[in-house]
């Protein structure tokens, strides 16, 4: 008689917790999709890359402002590092950049069109981001680098593949490329995931890349592999990088130094040490370390 009562008990644990989830899933499904807001309407059939800030600002709190009247211009195939302390407003303006967020006021816009009135599909297909904890699911190596473009041909993936260096450490597993890698991939390295998740980049091609501290946590061999990698991916490409390790950001087209949701300063890497403000104190301090 015990087993049964406590196993009924244990049931009704289990479906009030399932009742719970149910709820929860409902309220998601229920919500309004991203791509229909009716407010997007321009359809862009090809996007050169050309990102403009005009007077943004932004707060997620009504009256708590995280960027003031950002103004900066990224232009086709150029690539713009933003720097600064944490919770200066980097991961905000390349929020804004993918469409995750829109701007409290002033306009953000791809090509001279206003991003927040584009629609989200033809914009995202051109983006690739990558982060500085790529999520990666259980599978193949194969699977994952292929989630962008399942369709790719075989010549399209070793491509990545190589670009990324992926084969510096897949030519060493017994199964290559059908490798598998565990939930989230749990069986690779910190540099190994960062590298499949550069390589997915490069097979997708996209036109404008975001790389928010993709270079963070890293040992520095697997930096210095990855910033090959990185090299190959922002070619020819919009890109906007995010980094701490100012060493990553040397050759950067222009570097946007952010301190409590303004651009304090910004110039090249030379330009900036010879002013010997914000960035020479934040470059010395690292080089110092």
């Amino acid at each position: 008689m015990i087993a049964p009562i406590v196993q009924m008990s244990n049931i009704g644990s289990q479906l009030t917790e399932a009742l719970a989830g149910l709820d929860r899933t409902e309220e998601l499904m229920n919500m309004t999709a991203e791509e229909d807001d009716v407010q997007r309407k321009i359809e862009i059939d090809k996007i050169e890359g050309d990102i403009t800030f005009r007077d943004v600002s932004f707060h997620y709190e009504e009256g708590k402002e995280v960027l003031h009247n950002i103004n900066f211009e990224a232009p086709s195939g150029s690539v713009t590092a933003l720097v600064g302390s944490s919770g200066s407003g980097k991961s905000t303006i390349a929020g804004l950049a993918a469409t995750f967020l829109n701007p409290s006021s002033g306009i953000v816009t791809i090509d001279n069109q206003d991003l927040s009135q584009v629609k989200l599909n033809c914009y995202r297909q051109h983006l690739g981001v990558v982060l500085q904890d790529e999520f990666l699911f259980e599978g193949t190596i194969r699977e994952n680098i292929l989630f962008p473009r399942p369709n790719a041909t075989e010549e399209e993936l070793q491509h990545a593949v190589k670009s990324a260096y992926v084969n510096e450490f897949t030519d060493r597993f017994d199964d290559g490329l059908e490798t598998l890698i565990g939930e989230r991939g749990v069986k690779l390295s910190g540099g190994q995931r960062q590298r499949l998740a550069i390589a997915r980049a490069i097979l997708a091609n996209p036109k404008i890349i975001i790389l928010d501290e993709a270079t963070s946590n890293l040992d520095t061999e697997s930096e210095g592999l990855i910033q090959k990698s990185l090299s190959e991916l922002t070619k020819n490409r919009t890109t906007l990088v995010i980094a701490h390790r100012l060493s990553t950001i040397k050759r950067a087209d222009q570097i946007l130094v952010i301190e409590s949701g303004r651009i304090v300063e910004r110039g090249t890497h030379d330009e900036l040490i010879d002013k010997q403000g914000r960035y020479y104190d934040l470059y010395t301090y690292q080089a110092k370390i």
